[in-house]
């Protein structure tokens, strides 16, 4: 069993896949198991503020494609996860779109916006 405030976690910055142990020591992060750089970024931001890429899809006013999928361009904090889901499934979106456009910028001033990542065409 871990040490209280210890998390043990799996790397997901590259293939390697790294089982790493996380905690404070004197006001600082300890990430051990990592074989290269990334994870202890990773490791670092895991702990203290996690933050996760989100995908989904979208209603949208055409029966011949009913969802368009989209996503963030960068992870946005785990704790908004759920509001920034309840806000895209309530979304109805007009047709045509491209691919690359945006349908929320600057999402709770995170900086993040979601985008469409297909483009569908509109009524012909």
């Amino acid at each position: 069993m871990s040490a209280p405030g210890t998390k043990e976690m799996i790397c997901i910055s590259c293939p390697i896949s790294c089982r790493m142990t996380v905690y404070e020591e004197n006001d600082s992060i300890v990430v051990k198991g990592n074989k290269c750089g990334r994870g202890k970024v990773y490791g670092e931001e895991e702990y203290l503020a996690p933050k996760r890429m989100v995908t989904c899809t979208v209603a949208t006013d055409s029966e011949e494609f009913p969802r368009l999928p989209v996503r963030t361009t960068a992870s946005i904090p785990k704790e908004t996860i759920d509001d920034l889901l309840q806000e895209l499934y309530s979304l109805n979106i007009r047709l045509p779109v491209k691919r690359g456009s945006p349908l929320i910028e600057n999402y709770h001033d995170t900086g993040v916006d979601v985008i469409a990542t297909m483009t569908l065409p509109g009524r012909a």
